[in-house]
């Protein structure tokens, strides 16, 4: 990506399984309400950047709760809200036997893949699924592609190793950045800020 280049990051809305901290994945769930407000509140967290933010590139995961936050935030900015690229590269990992499960039922449900997982958070695979790792290697020539400033809409786990690459991060820390749905995270060259 060129050092001139600005990314505004927005994690897509609340579905209810983020609400019942159930993991997701690429299971394509819906947004709630909360949700639609969260897109919205975003959508306005860009206006003061028109009309320039209106000429960035715009795109998003292919699964309906980004492309859904997307023509919200278009929406809010007067664009015509379908008037974006998807891109695969910007799917969340694939959460595999894990997708569905509420998380509190984990000790009982996959207890050993829950001790793996503590072991080794980044490189931890879950049965059918993907790791951290996994999910980095497929977003960061994503980000490395960026020739000019991108509005994207993604998801959780893209957002925290995008900022794991930029910054440098052990990559222990890296599945347990915050990844709030309710602020435009800025990503540039070597840094990151908060909208």
């Amino acid at each position: 990506m060129r050092p001139d280049v600005t990314i505004y990051f927005i994690r897509h809305g609340e579905t209810e399984w983020n609400a019942e901290a159930r993991y997701q994945g690429q299971a394509d769930i819906p947004m709630n309400a909360r949700g639609r407000e969260q897109a919205r509140r975003n959508g306005r967290s860009l206006r003061p950047l028109l009309p320039e933010i209106a000429n960035a590139d715009y795109v998003a995961s292919p699964l309906a709760r980004a492309r859904k936050t997307m023509q919200i935030v278009r929406t809010v900015l007067d664009l015509a809200p379908d008037n974006f690229r998807i891109d695969d590269r910007l799917k969340e990992a694939h959460y595999g036997d894990w997708q569905g499960t509420l998380a509190a039922d984990l000790p009982r449900v996959d207890a050993d893949g829950l001790t793996a997982r503590t072991r080794d958070p980044f490189r931890w695979r879950p049965q059918g699924g993907e790791s951290y790792e996994d999910l980095m290697a497929r977003a960061v020539p994503w980000f490395n592609s960026i020739e000019r400033d991108t509005v994207v809409v993604s998801h959780g786990g893209v957002s925290r190793v995008l900022r794991g690459h930029i910054l440098g991060l052990d990559l222990k820390s890296v599945p347990l950045l915050d990844v709030p749905q309710d602020r435009v995270l800025l990503l540039r060259h070597d840094t990151i800020d908060w909208l």
